[in-house]
């Protein structure tokens, strides 16, 4: 596939949006996407409630958005209810697999015999965690117990993952490597920070608006601070995408422009950690 592919990233849990826990599995996916030389198109807040999640399944899938990473609720107990509704959203049964039921025992039976656990084996609601969409692959999950779900419909790949940070990270890290892979290729990203003596973006917008215009393959973003703290501002120049030679000529060439205005304006100007 591109590496250029379109993804979205479905954020599960009725803590994230009363604001008890913070979302920093989206924070850590958009990270990994743009380095990888992807483009998150959108993030989305959801509550527990499955009729919600189906819904916004159903419409990436009909928007024919490429890969969506779904996080949380995929636990053992009545409110993780996001396999339902992600099978719903996609138009399928669920059914118990037992690959991933195979999986949930193994992973039991460890941290039983590690002392973590008081009992392995399986139960029913530890089995609830291997009713997986009809037609999904497990995937092996390194630090807990809710296996990972990769399930394509059409022409979007639907990656369900658990909420804890840790297992998000290595259901990703390690079973999804080969996936990443496949799909981004050598796709990946370049960026340089250029720190600006100014705390007035209106001033070096003569400048900045020129390289914008000339390099559109290019993302360039000023950091607006507070203002009254240091009289400084960054400029982001990051490049996806493309070959690693051309990411790092399109983010030079837009640098070494912009530097170039800010010199034209009077303003001076430094590569940040370059000092």
């Amino acid at each position: 596939m591109s590496s250029s592919m379109t993804v979205e990233i479905l954020a599960v849990g009725n803590e994230l949006l009363r604001g008890e826990i913070q979302d920093t599995n989206t924070h850590w996916i958009c990270r990994l996407i743009n380095s990888r030389g992807g483009r998150v198109a959108r993030a989305t807040l959801l509550p527990d409630i499955e009729e919600e999640i189906a819904e916004a399944v159903r419409s990436a899938i009909a928007r024919g958005v490429e890969m969506v990473f779904v996080s949380g609720g995929l636990g053992p107990t009545d409110d993780d209810l996001t396999l339902a509704a992600v099978a719903k959203g996609a138009g399928v049964e669920l059914a118990l697999n037992g690959t991933a039921r195979q999986m949930v025992r193994e992973r039991y039976d460890d941290f039983h015999a590690r002392g973590i656990l008081t009992e392995g084996g399986l139960n029913p609601f530890r089995e609830k965690m291997a009713w997986l969409p009809v037609g999904a692959q497990p995937l092996h999950n390194p630090v807990g117990t809710a296996p990972g779900v990769l399930l394509s419909v059409g022409k979007t790949t639907l990656i369900c993952l658990p909420g804890v940070p840790l297992e998000l990270e290595g259901i990703i890290s390690r079973s999804l490597a080969d996936c990443l892979n496949q799909t981004f290729g050598v796709g990946g990203s370049f960026a340089r920070t250029l720190t600006v003596r100014c705390n007035d973006e209106s001033i070096m917008v003569p400048a900045l608006s020129q390289v914008v215009a000339l390099y559109p393959q290019v993302y360039i973003k000023s950091l607006a601070r507070v203002l009254g703290e240091i009289p400084e501002l960054d400029v982001l120049f990051t490049s996806t995408g493309s070959e690693g030679a051309e990411r790092k000529t399109l983010v030079d060439s837009a640098f070494e422009q912009l530097q170039q205005g800010l010199a034209t304006l009077g303003i001076a100007h430094w590569e940040k950690d370059r000092v």
